[in-house]
């Protein structure tokens, strides 16, 4: 009984960890955004290039929040099964 509390306690705290990783894509994806328009204000006719170099650095900034979002969501859902199982 106490192997599975402990089991269910260790999941559900590394899953509020994983999705804490929610915070760092938002930040710098604002932050690459505004930097590109400040940077857009300065040079207007560079707007596609800064355009197209703001979205591949946010895509790849996203893949991190969405790694942390499907890590907790497998410590919810899949691992507790898992482990539980093993015992």
């Amino acid at each position: 009984m106490m192997e599975r509390a402990i089991v269910l306690m260790g999941c559900a705290i590394g899953a509020g960890l994983a999705l804490i990783a929610g915070i760092g894509p938002g930040i710098g994806e604002g932050y690459a955004a505004g930097k590109a328009l400040e940077a857009m204000a300065r040079q207007p006719e560079m707007k596609g290039e800064l355009t197209s170099s703001m979205l591949l650095g946010i895509a790849c900034a996203e893949t991190t929040g969405i790694y942390g979002f499907v890590t907790g969501l497998l410590l919810i859902f899949v691992a507790p099964n898992m482990f539980l199982g093993m015992l």
